[in-house]
């Protein structure tokens, strides 16, 4: 069963959203917000699976209760299990709009997804699956622009690289190499000679080692750490 906390400043869209997830049979509604401020209260003390957060609330700071709610994990030292670094609620955001700057804010901020307010019912329930899961969801409006933004920006964030790469393995600096060039974990299984089982294991250590949610994220992570370059 998947626990949600929805946040939403319309009333009768927090009651639709209700009615939708409780109609299917692992999603569950533990509680409803208003605001970002009450978000991060109630889900420090709900501790749902996934926040289901619209991003036109009223309040003005909701990417720093983004930030809040899905603090990521503390960078974890090379000889500490990546299940010392906790699991906080994953955020998933959802919009009308098709601005790349605040979808690459929220999604810097630790969400783990962004899908359009009109995407089907059914493209929400398993965004809601997907982000549960630990795998981002990132509706295809935004996708590319995402990807050049993070992919153009200069690496910014020494302290990350010094502290993160260091405690990767080899094999999880191919892992990562791979993931940021858009390699699924099929394809990441073929090309390194290895499971899906195992790229899946690696890329978990690789999330809970650099200290991030998603694999968007660790994307940024590459780029911004010097691992990859972006294309001339």
């Amino acid at each position: 069963m998947v626990s949600v906390l929805i946040v939403n400043d319309q009333s009768l869209q927090r009651v639709g959203l209700r009615m939708l997830l409780a109609a299917e049979p692992d999603l569950s509604v533990v509680g409803e917000a208003a605001s970002g401020v009450d978000a991060v209260r109630m889900s420090a003390a709900l501790r749902p699976d996934v926040v289901l957060m619209d991003s036109r609330l009223a309040e003005p700071d909701d990417i720093d209760a983004i930030r809040r709610i899905a603090r990521p994990p503390r960078l974890l030292s090379a000889s500490e299990s990546p299940m010392a670094a906790g699991s906080p609620p994953r955020v998933l955001v959802l919009t009308s709009s098709t601005d790349d700057r605040h979808a690459h804010a929220a999604l810097r901020a630790g969400a783990g997804g962004f899908l359009l307010t009109d995407a089907a019912p059914e493209e929400l329930t398993a965004a809601i699956r997907v982000v549960a899961a630990g795998d981002a969801v990132i509706t295809p409006a935004l996708t590319r622009a995402l990807i050049d933004a993070v992919r153009t920006q200069p690496a910014v964030r020494p302290l990350a690289r010094e502290a993160g790469l260091s405690i990767l393995t080899e094999r999880e600096r191919d892992v990562l190499t791979a993931v940021a060039s858009g390699w699924s974990n099929t394809e990441i299984a073929v090309r390194l000679s290895i499971a899906p089982t195992t790229v899946k294991s690696h890329v978990s250590h690789i999330l809970a080692k650099i200290g991030v949610r998603a694999r968007v994220q660790a994307v940024a992570f590459a780029y911004e750490s010097g691992l990859v370059r972006p294309a001339a």
